[in-house]
This record gives C-alpha cells, structure tokens and sequence, in this order.
C-alpha cells in the first residue's frame, strides 16, 4: 500500500524519480502508471503529482537541472557573444565529459526512441523547451542585455533542439560512439557560428 512521506524534499522527488525511471525501463512509457510509481516509490499518488506534476515530467525529470545549467551559463552575460561563448563552453563540456545531459550518452538511446515514438512526451518536450527559452530570455533581460534577449534565446533554443534531435537520430541509428561525438561537436559549432554571425 501507497503511503505518504512526512519529510518529503529532494530525497523524496529523487526516490519518485528513480522508481519511475526503472519501471519506465520495464515497461515502457505507455504501460506505467502515476499511481503505480507512487506505489512502487512508497509514496501517495498527491505525492508523485506535487513533485511531478505531469506524468510526462516523471519521463523528463532532469528538465530542471538543464534549464538551471543554462541560466547559470548566462548569468551575468551583457551581449550576445559573450552569451554566445558562455552556452558554448557549457554544451561542450558536458560532451567533453559524456555527461548524460549532453545527449550523446549511449544509455540516451532508449530515452529518445521512447521519446520519438510518444506523442505525449513530444508535446512535453516542445513545452519544456519553450519554459527554458522564456527563463533564458528572461535572466537576460534581468542582466542588461544589449540586444534582443528574447530572439536570441527564441534561436538558441530552436537550434540547439535540431542539434540534439540530430544526435537522437544517431545514436538510435548505432553511430560509433567516435563519430556520433565527433558530429554533435561539429553541430554545436555550426550552431554557434550560425548565431554569431546573424543578424541577431
């Protein structure tokens, strides 16, 4: 039986999120349900849905963590290069050190094919990209940016989502791990180059 954690906080949302992530894994996306995480988690359905409030977000529970590397990234940048360098090295490195936010990780493969085959998780991967391009224009804006923050995080946005939608096609397709790295490097440069010499 379900039960509700009196402490709740992040070890609580950490545990949900695992739980779900290990029987999304077994089951598919389609064949869990919010209550059976909460049940297999140890906590209330109310539970799942105050930390998650979607389940799509149960699926996209590092959502945050990516919006909050990108405004830290931009904290403090007054112009487009320097914004521009910023989200760069940030991209970069998470490549550089296979973190599993860099979208090149091959245990990412089963997450974008379960992606690209759910209707639901489309949409809320479209939705999410439109909450962090709002935040990014945003803590630009905050910071004095010289230029127009929101086209800047608008083209960002959408050109980094073709990167990684790229890189999914890759590695669901088998690339060596040297050449699918070597491609998402080359495409966050052009990403780049592309950005810089615009006409943002």
């Amino acid at each position: 039986m379900a039960r509700t954690d009196p402490r709740g906080g992040p070890e609580t949302r950490k545990r949900i999120a695992a739980t779900a992530s290990r029987l999304f894994a077994e089951r598919g996306f389609d064949g869990v349900t919010v209550a059976q995480v909460g049940e297999a988690a140890g906590v209330s359905s109310v539970t799942v849905f105050k930390y998650f409030p979607k389940k799509e977000d149960l699926y996209f529970d590092r959502a945050d963590e990516i919006r909050e590397l990108l405004l830290a990234a931009l904290r403090g940048c007054g112009t487009r290069e320097e914004a521009l360098a910023a989200l760069g090295g940030l991209l970069l490195d998470l490549l550089d050190r296979n973190h599993p936010l860099s979208g090149t990780d091959e245990r990412s493969t089963v997450f974008f094919a379960t992606v690209a085959g759910s209707p639901a998780l489309l949409a809320r991967a479209r939705q999410l990209a439109a909450e962090s391009q709002h935040a990014m224009a945003l803590s630009l804006e905050r910071d004095g940016f010289e230029g127009d923050a929101a086209l800047v995080a608008a083209f960002f946005t959408a050109g980094y989502s073709c990167v990684l939608t790229e890189t999914a096609t890759d590695l669901i397709a088998g690339s060596p791990r040297e050449v699918l790295v070597e491609r998402h490097r080359a495409r966050i440069r052009r990403l780049l180059h592309a950005l810089g010499n615009g006409v943002l």
